[in-house]
């Protein structure tokens, strides 16, 4: 080892635990402030993607119209705030008649925020983030991505399936990308009993923006956007 390399200096077990508790209250800001700044965006709808995905893809084309239409169809778009797939919902959004929306992270590489975000957060930690994800959305539209969008998806999944947060749309955009996943889920999870038939209910698969909007109405057509008492009291225990 080089002599001349400082290692950091040490710290105590102690100091590290009163670190670890003045921490709860930087979480307990997080969602303070959240909740104050994204009161008002209903109706909204949450785009996920991958953050890696450039300009001139398919993939961001597909979603700049998809946040368009919901745009102007009357939805707040919320995005992870990024680049990539991110951006082009963020960017159709802002464009359109309704808010564009970005939850930011703070990561060490790859994450920068995007210029088209009328209402920009920022978060330290991702699990806060993921909540306020859930807790305004009227549905989910998974674009492909890699394994953050993964992630996101499958809380989405596990809240609704458990009752944690009210049932919503949970639309996967793009057969050819997702095709191989739902087989799985059918052919192993379900052919295993590790989940119920009526879990696969739980995901629709699209191709088409024009369909993406329609599938959300059509959840909400005997109902209003707005969460009920009951549903509202259910996402306090999220």
């Amino acid at each position: 080892m080089n002599n001349d390399m400082k290692l950091p200096p040490m710290q105590s077990p102690e100091l590290m635990q009163s670190k670890e508790s003045w921490r709860v209250f930087g979480i307990m800001s997080e969602f303070v402030s959240a909740t104050e700044r994204l009161r008002d965006i209903h109706p909204a709808v949450s785009i996920f993607g991958s953050a890696r995905t450039p300009h001139d893809h398919p993939y961001y084309k597909l979603t700049e119209e998809i946040a368009r239409l919901l745009s102007d169809a009357g939805f707040s778009v919320i995005s992870g705030g990024g680049p990539g797939i991110m951006e082009a919902a963020n960017k159709g959004a802002f464009y359109g008649k309704s808010s564009s929306v970005g939850l930011n992270i703070q990561l060490p590489h790859e994450q920068h925020n995007n210029p088209y975000q009328n209402i920009s957060q920022t978060f330290h930690h991702f699990f806060t983030r993921k909540v306020m994800f859930v807790k305004f959305a009227s549905a989910y539209v998974v674009m492909p991505g890699g394994f953050g969008t993964m992630d996101e998806l499958m809380e989405a999944l596990t809240l609704v399936q458990t009752g944690k947060t009210r049932r919503m749309p949970i639309i996967l955009v793009g057969s050819k990308f997702w095709g191989g996943m739902v087989e799985w889920f059918r052919n192993s999870l379900l052919a295993e009993q590790m989940i119920a038939a009526s879990d696969m209910d739980l995901i629709q698969v699209i191709d088409e923006p024009e369909q993406v909007v329609a599938a959300i109405f059509k959840h909400y057509e005997t109902r209003g956007f707005e969460p009920s008492v009951a549903e509202l009291e259910m996402q306090l225990n999220l």
